[in-house]
């Protein structure tokens, strides 16, 4: 049996805010979009989040909260949840990691990593 954290995979999409954005002010508005599958034979609940964010600058900040965009939902097995959030950066370009932290029904808490991702103004990269 594997571990329950290996159990959970998350998938990022991101997007830039161009008409939200502000470059002369140094305000540049990402979207992203997560998708938490859950892999294992249980249900787990997301009961908070940790997000470390870093821009171009190597300027970092540290979020942590309970549940995601207000809730705190339940991901049954072989399902996924996904939801929408966004963050400002100072920079064109910064990357996201973090991760979740998942309670199993027999109120065992595990981590779920989120994989580093990047935010990119498009045509920024080559």
């Amino acid at each position: 049996m594997s571990a329950p954290e290996d159990s959970i995979k998350v998938e990022v999409k991101t997007e830039y805010i161009e008409d939200q954005s502000s470059p002369t002010e140094e305000k540049y508005l990402f979207r992203y979009t997560i998708t938490i599958i859950n892999l294992g034979e249980k249900a787990v609940t997301l009961k908070s989040r940790y997000w470390s964010i870093t821009d171009a600058n190597n300027n970092n900040s540290e979020v942590r909260g309970e549940g995601v965009v207000g809730e705190t939902p339940t991901i049954e097995p072989d399902s996924a949840y996904q939801y929408t959030s966004g963050t400002v950066l100072e920079t064109p370009l910064g990357i996201m990691q973090g991760s979740y932290t998942m309670l199993t029904g027999e109120g065992e808490s595990f981590k779920a990593q989120i994989p580093p991702f990047r935010l990119a103004v498009p045509g920024l990269l080559h």
